[in-house]
């Protein structure tokens, strides 16, 4: 039961990081970054935060992927989206798409989920 617990929850969090990764890569891959930095800009931040996030999460989410320091990356994870949601989705409303657009379900989503991986990496610790 414990191998197959453990076998879960690294597909877990790789799936989890996954979807983060997507993120970083495909605004590299669509040539996003400068248009990203400039939005930034326009609600108060350097643009070059554009490329600490878009770095950080492919770093991230590859760290989170081999299971090296996931616990941490979980939490700077869950920062960046609780910012993401204070700065962008917030005003927005609940629904991603549907109802209203851009809102915070998805946000929400990922922020349960890497609470799972913080406590799984929490739990193995204690092991």
């Amino acid at each position: 039961m414990e191998k197959t617990l453990s076998l879960f929850f690294a597909l877990f969090r790789a799936t989890t990081a996954i979807l983060l990764l997507i993120h970083g890569v495909a605004r590299i891959w669509l040539d996003a970054v400068e248009p990203f930095g400039i939005f930034l800009q326009q609600i108060g931040l350097p643009p070059v935060t554009a490329w600490v996030l878009t770095i950080f999460e492919i770093v991230g989410s590859i760290l989170m992927i081999v299971n090296r320091w996931s616990g941490i990356m979980a939490l700077a994870f869950i920062a960046e989206l609780i910012a993401g949601i204070v700065l962008v989705h917030g005003k927005f409303g609940w629904f991603v798409v549907g109802h209203s657009y851009n809102g915070v379900e998805y946000s929400i989503a990922l922020i349960n989920s890497l609470l799972l991986v913080w406590a799984f990496d929490q739990y193995t610790k204690k092991k």
